[in-house]
């Protein structure tokens, strides 16, 4: 456990950026977010700020409410401004905020002793699902029904598979741990008041560089092959599989429309459709939005247009977010939002928290939530199995002993 704050944004690809220390911090809840994280973000421009965006920022973003109950009890948004940041590539750092002194430098090598290492703590916990199978299942055809209705067209409804009394002693190597069982491109750490975020998430939510703004939904999951030949047929029945595609570009269409309302004219684009990518547990099928910014658009803006992201949502946005909440049963917190930074000049990248885990230390909780798209298309078991296949790819191993 930390004394400061920690926030590690790593791509697996040999460059990442890690933030310490204590620095000028906001966290809100409900009221008036927006205009908060707006007024914080433009005071501070020119220094690196990081974020973790709740999903349930959403009802500041489209006046909605959230009454399930909240076990995470993570806030609204938390932005905050480390004393340190360093930005490291193929094993060397360079200090882009704060000093290199005395304490900063035993820090990081504390951090690379804990990356580097051979083993790591045993993750002996054993999470169980808030909800039965057979509850999945009704949720699932209630949903179905809903779709039939013509209220929605696609959902993405989550469970959560929990533990209680939890002590995690070394939250770094239990991180470190998660990290080399995905070795995902949004992988991420964060410690910061009473909470641990172990993120292994393979699905980028935004990219801004100058005034390009790039988002890359998921939509499509296969589990792993036991060998070359069976990867390879398991991509193929992904890439072609009617209901995954169809999945996928109703996101794309609700992403277009989201950027449309920020974007110059005719900008929008599809940069990548279908795209079959390989994770150490999965395959998924991701699609590429991108589109030019207009002259003076806010980080405000950005979030009122985008946020929170279609993939964890459903189309209609707004009818989705709203039947999300009236079928499950525990509320998001930061599963399902966003950790990310701000660069000095105002570019940013932020990931999607799935594939996470989430610690309370105060109150010794654990939670993972996973979730799915439901369509017309979908079968309730073959959902339920989806949801499996996600979570147990990560906590079996993470429960092996290294």
């Amino acid at each position: 456990m930390f004394t400061f704050p920690v926030a590690y944004l790593n791509s697996n690809d040999g460059t990442s950026i890690l933030a310490f220390g204590e620095g000028n911090k906001l966290i809100t809840g409900d009221s008036e977010a927006l205009e908060k994280i707006d007024q914080f973000v433009e005071e501070h421009r020119g220094s690196y700020i990081f974020s973790a965006l709740s999903y349930d920022l959403k009802n500041q973003v489209e006046n909605l409410s959230s009454l399930n109950q909240d076990h995470h009890a993570f806030p609204s948004s938390i932005f905050w401004v480390p004393a340190s940041v360093v930005r490291m590539e193929n094993g060397a750092f360079t200090f882009v905020q704060g000093i290199e002194d005395e304490k900063s430098l035993a820090f990081l090598e504390y951090f690379f002793k804990k990356e580097s290492a051979d083993q790591f703590d045993a993750f002996p916990y054993l999470l169980e699902p808030r909800i039965s199978r057979k509850t999945y299942l009704r949720n699932v055809r209630l949903l179905q029904e809903e779709i039939q209705n013509g209220n929605i067209y696609e959902i993405n409804y989550c469970q959560e598979f929990f533990a209680e009394n939890v002590e995690i002693n070394d939250s770094l190597g239990a991180y470190f741990k998660l990290n080399r069982i995905t070795e995902a491109p949004y992988s991420g750490f964060l410690s910061i008041d009473d909470f641990d975020v172990f993120c292994g998430s393979p699905e980028r939510f935004l990219r801004k560089q100058g005034k390009k703004l790039w988002s890359s939904p998921i939509k499509g999951t296969h589990r792993r092959g036991a060998n070359t030949e069976e990867d390879e047929a398991f991509k193929k029945a992904l890439l072609n599989d009617p209901k995954e595609r169809s999945e996928n570009v109703m996101i794309v269409d609700l992403v277009r429309n989201d950027l449309s309302r920020i974007a110059e004219k005719n900008s929008v684009e599809v940069e990548e459709l279908f795209g079959i990518h390989t994770f150490r547990t999965v395959h998924q099928m991701i699609s590429t939005i991108s589109c030019q910014l207009r002259p003076e658009t806010s980080f405000k803006d950005i979030l009122q247009a985008t946020f929170p992201m279609g993939s964890m949502t459903g189309a209609p946005k707004i009818s989705a977010m709203e039947l999300i909440e009236k079928h499950e049963d525990f509320k998001r917190g930061i599963y399902s939002g966003s950790i990310g930074f701000i660069d000095p000049n105002g570019d940013f990248d932020f990931n999607v928290i799935i594939r996470t885990l989430i610690y309370n230390r105060r109150k010794k909780y654990l939670s993972c939530p996973v979730g799915s798209a439901i369509t017309i298309q979908s079968s309730p078991e073959k959902e339920y199995e989806e949801c499996q296949t996600k979570i147990q790819g990560i906590l079996d191993q993470m429960h092996a002993i290294d």
